[in-house]
């Protein structure tokens, strides 16, 4: 039977317990707003992040390696029609510098990102892979788009161990609304793709999109949960000057927490960063996202000249870089007695 909003207690119980939960029972989770009952839940979440990936926070470097991009996705300010949007392209050895510099300040990840932007071929993608291999012990993370199965296949071969790939909504009409010639069944579809090459995978969603609904919201952790995700990503929208959606209300910081900690509560065992986005729209509620259930912490090492161009959101360019985050990353968790973790720090899948 389904707990109604007078039981939220005994829903939070069971869910920490690791109860399976229907449609409506997320709902009423996300829908919580008494602020006993939402510190509750974010007090489950964390007990369940303790219990399933325990206290180390691993750190994943950036690289928005290329701002050039072939779609023209209605929220992101690097929309093919974005004409005020100054390009770049990162040459091979920058990456690979970065890449470097990423492991000797302690990071156990690097997380390659781009706009979709063919300019990096296969053969291209495939030779930044695998000498970022030979040069690093780093584990490497692929955010780069959607592409045919065979790309993913090489880039797997390569050595790439992670890909990134944001479903943004389940709702298929409101994604179709927001990216132009795509489709959710394709998205999909190449979520499966990388399950099938073994990739750990990672996707996520918006908070506050123009148009979507609670129950939205409920249907992207049901779709979370029916892929098997390995690493979610959630962040709130923000929108852009230059896009169609300018003008429309961002996201909420507070329904973002909620939804990721409904997110722990439902996957136990994931990766869940607090996102960079977050962090735009809410500095406080970057932090409070690690006492709501994330673990992974990902500054960014794109230099600056280029940073400020990869505005997919405004505000994106003014994030506190590398060196700063790290150091205000290792005074917060050692306040909470939250370690460093050391390596790669992959999803450890319970039996």
């Amino acid at each position: 039977m389904t707990c109604t909003s007078s039981a939220p207690d005994d829903l939070l119980f069971r869910a920490e317990q690791g109860g399976c939960l229907s449609r409506e029972e997320i709902l009423e989770l996300l829908s919580l707003n008494d602020a006993e009952h939402v510190e509750h839940l974010y007090r489950s979440a964390d007990r369940v992040r303790a219990a399933c990936v325990g206290e180390e926070v691993f750190l994943r470097g950036i690289i928005e390696f290329s701002n050039h991009c072939m779609n023209n996705c209605r929220y992101c300010g690097l929309r093919r029609d974005n004409r005020q949007a100054v390009r770049y392209r990162m040459d091979d050895d920058e990456i690979l510098d970065l890449a470097e510099a990423i492991e000797d300040r302690g990071c156990g990840t690097v997380v390659l990102q781009s706009g979709e932007d063919l300019h990096y071929t296969r053969e291209r993608m495939c030779a930044i892979i695998s000498n970022i291999k030979a040069r690093t012990g780093l584990a490497i993370t692929l955010s780069i788009g959607q592409r045919p199965f065979d790309d993913y296949r090489a880039f797997r071969d390569a050595g790439a161990d992670r890909y990134l790939l944001r479903h943004e909504t389940a709702n298929p009409e409101l994604f179709a609304e927001l990216c132009p010639g795509r489709s959710l069944e394709d998205r999909i579809q190449c979520l499966r793709w990388l399950k099938e090459l073994d990739y750990e995978v990672g996707m996520g969603c918006m908070v506050g999109l123009p148009g979507q609904t609670a129950e939205d919201l409920a249907d992207d952790v049901l779709l979370i949960r029916e892929l098997g995700a390995d690493m979610i990503g959630i962040g709130p929208f923000i929108p852009h000057e230059e896009t169609p959606l300018k003008g429309s209300k961002a996201g909420d910081a507070g329904m973002v927490l909620r939804m990721l900690a409904v997110i722990r509560l439902v996957t136990r065992d994931t990766n869940i960063p607090s996102t960079t986005a977050l962090g735009v729209l809410d500095g406080d509620s970057r932090m409070k996202a690690f006492k709501a259930g994330a673990n992974v912490f990902m500054p960014v090492f794109t230099p600056q000249d280029c940073a400020k161009r990869y505005e997919i959101y405004p505000g994106k360019g003014d994030v506190k870089k590398a060196d700063g985050a790290i150091n205000d990353f290792r005074e917060f968790f050692g306040a909470m007695g939250r370690p460093m973790g050391k390596g790669p720090g992959g999803r450890r899948k319970r039996p």
